[in-house]
């Protein structure tokens, strides 16, 4: 039999496994007799572990949520997972950097010396994709509100708010009242998806930009979300759809580049080989002009396919940059020393 302190780890192990634990099965997986079992589970509840008992025919014990939270055991596995988590939560955009690095100084110091050494070669740096950070508290309470299915009133603030005619520069809008229906996160940044009742449609709204107002309102039935899945809806949405996730403006046109050197460059595109130095590439954008400005980043000659919305989109690029030429101040010598980092 093992050590009473050995027995307690192996106990509080299993507990963490699986919801419930029969006793005798417990008991039998421990090599302990059932008397012992209950002296243990006891010795737990006296160290803080919220151990309940499961009544019923089989009789058992679960591991149930306390009022803080106990010192837990993790596999090798589940401690490299948290590690990569941690160590990549400053992009999340969640505000919660100064916590992740506290819990992973505090998980790595309680870690054996042969997993230690494995994530400290796994050398990770999260790269943030987005200067805005959603505020940990804001997120909570988006969260609690979407999951209670109440009415959220808030405060938004747009890029550049408008100021009402007539009033002074420090009045604000009403606030918003909006069903909360998922809280998700794009590209580092933070959105909620929710119907807004003044305008009576679907709205994205980016978390950094919400200043909740409290209490929350009466709860309210979740409508079904236009096409049922998220991801493509906040998808079609940034590409200006409302039930799709696919590009309202695509064309196809053929580049003088090898194959592997555009797709490289389009990862939203479809590329097929033409021959050594030519390739047809069919791409999306949420504009024609900005499908044209898209396609015109690879430095090359361009034939287009089609359609002929894309023609006139390139034509009418043209003319804005034969005019923006004309504008522009003498153009300097392509013989000088002109280097973008100045």
């Amino acid at each position: 039999m093992q050590k009473t302190s050995a027995r307690l780890l192996s106990l509080l192990s299993l507990l963490q496994a699986r919801r419930n634990w029969p006793g005798a099965l417990l008991a039998g997986r421990l090599d302990v007799s059932p008397r012992t079992l209950r002296r243990d589970v006891d010795r737990l509840r006296e160290l803080g572990y919220p151990v309940v008992a499961v009544k019923g025919p089989d009789g058992g014990y679960r591991l149930d949520a306390g009022t803080r939270l106990p010192p837990l055991l993790f596999d090798d596995e589940q401690a490299v997972a948290l590690t990569v988590a941690l160590r990549t939560a400053t992009s999340s955009g969640a505000g919660i950097e100064d916590g992740a690095a506290r819990a992973l100084a505090t998980l790595r110091q309680v870690m054996p010396a042969h997993l230690r050494h494995r994530i400290d070669a796994l050398r990770v740096t999260a790269v943030e994709r987005s200067p805005s950070r959603a505020d940990s508290g804001v997120l909570m309470t988006l969260g609690a509100a979407v999951r209670a299915h109440e009415v959220l009133r808030l405060d938004y603030t747009p890029p550049t708010p408008p100021r009402p005619a007539g009033t002074g520069e420090d009045a604000l809008p009403p606030p918003r009242r909006v069903q909360p229906h998922h809280l998700v996160t794009r590209g580092g940044r933070w959105y909620l998806v929710a119907w807004d009742l003044e305008r009576d449609d679907w709205r994205v709204f980016r978390a950094d930009r919400i200043t909740p107002r409290t209490p929350t309102g009466p709860r309210f039935t979740p409508r079904e979300l236009p096409g049922g899945d998220v991801a493509a809806f906040v998808t079609g949405r940034f590409r200006g759809r409302d039930h799709s996730p696919e590009w309202p403006c695509r064309g196809d046109v053929v580049l003088h580049l090898p194959a592997a050197a555009v797709s490289a460059h389009a990862p939203d595109g479809t590329v097929e080989e033409l021959g050594p130095d030519r390739c047809r590439l069919s791409l999306g954008s949420w504009s024609w002009p900005a499908l044209a400005a898209a396609i015109g980043v690879f430095d090359t000659e361009i034939e287009v396919i089609g359609p002929p919305a894309l023609k006139e989109a390139f034509a009418l690029l043209a003319h804005r940059c034969a005019r923006a030429a004309r504008s522009a101040p003498t153009v300097p010598d392509p013989a000088a020393d002109v280097s973008c980092d100045d």
